[in-house]
């Protein structure tokens, strides 16, 4: 499954004063090898084509959401909601080549991030950023494609939300907010659970699959909605959208 790389700069860095700490970061960010070319993923995770390089990969039915297909380099994404939908795009964008970050995110369900196909050799974690992740943010955007900031219900001033913002545009990175509030974000992704499917065999308590409710809505265009059906099938896990479906080895059940 792979191992995930930890910057715990809250931590093992505690003692050191600040200026030491971002210095620390960007010397590890320094070790992590370029970011790749975003390719075709894995059929793991079910992500869309991409269609430039200028476009990080996201599951299907969430690509015909959005404008480009994808998360377009360069853009602030603000993701609100059930983590599956974050989850996914992670998986999404290591199983295609590209590194992504995950700031101050402690409960992240890695193990589903893994069965969603993520390859976690590709995938950074700063559960502990200090005092300013928003600055951590700002050093893990030179290194990584994808960067996803868990702002822990604290709202970005505007003027400082700009200033990250033009770094990610000159980085050809994508920043994804949670968890807080952020001023000028160019589109915004809001999930919601609407619905379960059963268990996969007898006594076993395990979902089959999950609906959501996906909302996106963006600057240069107006609000869309899907259902999207998350799939537990066998050993991995399928995004397909959302409409009556047979869940299962042959005898599952339809959703409804």
């Amino acid at each position: 499954m792979g191992e995930v790389a930890e910057f715990p700069i809250g931590d093992e860095e505690a003692g050191l004063e600040r200026a030491q700490q971002i210095e620390t970061l960007r010397r590890r960010i320094a070790a992590v090898p370029s970011r790749g070319e975003v390719s075709r993923p894995t059929p793991v995770a079910e992500p869309a084509e991409v269609p430039s390089r200028g476009v990080l990969p996201v599951p299907g039915p969430l690509a015909e959401l959005l404008p480009h297909g994808g998360l377009v380099r360069g853009t602030v994404v603000s993701v609100s909601g059930a983590a599956s939908l974050l989850l996914g795009v992670l998986a999404s964008v290591t199983s295609s080549g590209g590194h992504a970050a995950v700031i101050g995110q402690r409960r992240l369900g890695l193990l589903a991030a893994a069965e969603m196909g993520a390859h976690l050799q590709r995938l950074a974690m700063v559960p502990d950023p200090g005092p300013d992740p928003v600055e951590v943010a700002a050093v893990l955007l030179d290194g990584m494609d994808l960067v996803v900031l868990g702002l822990g219900g604290v709202s970005v001033p505007p003027t400082r939300a700009r200033a990250v913002a033009a770094r990610a545009r000159s980085k050809g990175a994508v920043l994804i907010v949670t968890d807080g509030r952020w001023e000028g974000a160019q589109v915004r992704l809001e999930a919601q659970v609407s619905g379960y499917d059963g268990v996969d065999g007898p006594g076993l308590g395990r979902l089959c699959g999950t609906r959501l409710s996906v909302r996106a809505h963006g600057r240069a265009f107006p609000p869309r909605t899907t259902q999207i059906d998350v799939c537990a099938e066998r050993s991995r896990v399928l995004w397909e959208s959302g409409g009556p479906r047979r869940i299962g080895d042959g005898a599952g059940r339809v959703a409804q």
